[in-house]
């Protein structure tokens, strides 16, 4: 069975890449969450963050170490670079989860994706570590969900690019995040198979 396959159908995404340049960021905002909100729709953000590693292990097992390491095109991630950027998103993301369930009302600061890529050297981590921090890291950050009231589901962070953000909106934001990325690696993948 072919890779793509195995992933998410990449014609529901409304968007084929999307940069976050730290320049455009906070004109960019409106436009990415309703992208991820878009294709999250209906689905339990729940399930979506929790099926999330599983999917990224099969992503690994099924792909050709040269597959993963071959970027999209030229200025663009491989699925290695995606697998990394990933984990690192999930760290952030913890990051704001613990300042919003920890602190009122706290300053969430935004990143240059493609800086950290770069000054972090997404393209020379190994795929399968990224996985296996990602996985980690989505636990670890899921637990803490699961244990938040209802009360705590609407505290809010004051995020620089977006504005006030419940944890309740956020967990609609990573898992949107992760559909977008699952549809890129489908979509890189079905290149990759011709």
């Amino acid at each position: 069975m072919p890779i793509a396959s195995k992933l998410l159908d990449p014609a529901l995404s409304p968007m084929s890449v999307f940069t976050n340049p730290a320049g455009a960021a906070r004109e960019q905002a409106a436009a990415y969450v309703t992208a991820v909100l878009g294709l999250l729709g209906d689905q339990d953000p729940l399930d979506v963050l929790r099926a999330t590693p599983g999917r990224l292990e099969r992503v690994l097992a099924d792909t050709p170490a040269d597959v993963l390491a071959r970027p999209e095109a030229r200025g663009k991630w491989s699925m290695g670079e995606v697998l990394a950027h990933l984990a690192d998103s999930d760290l952030v993301w913890g990051w704001r989860l613990r300042l919003i369930l920890a602190q009122d009302r706290p300053a969430l600061t935004g990143y240059d994706q493609d800086a950290w890529a770069r000054r972090l050297g997404y393209a020379e981590i190994r795929p399968a570590d990224s996985v296996a921090m990602f996985g980690v890291l989505r636990r670890a950050n899921l637990r803490l969900v699961e244990r938040a009231s209802p009360a705590d589901l609407q505290r809010i962070g004051l995020h620089v690019e977006r504005g006030e953000e419940s944890l309740a909106h956020q967990l609609r934001l990573y898992a949107g995040h992760d559909l977008l990325h699952l549809n890129q690696l489908a979509r890189i993948a079905r290149q990759e198979s011709g």
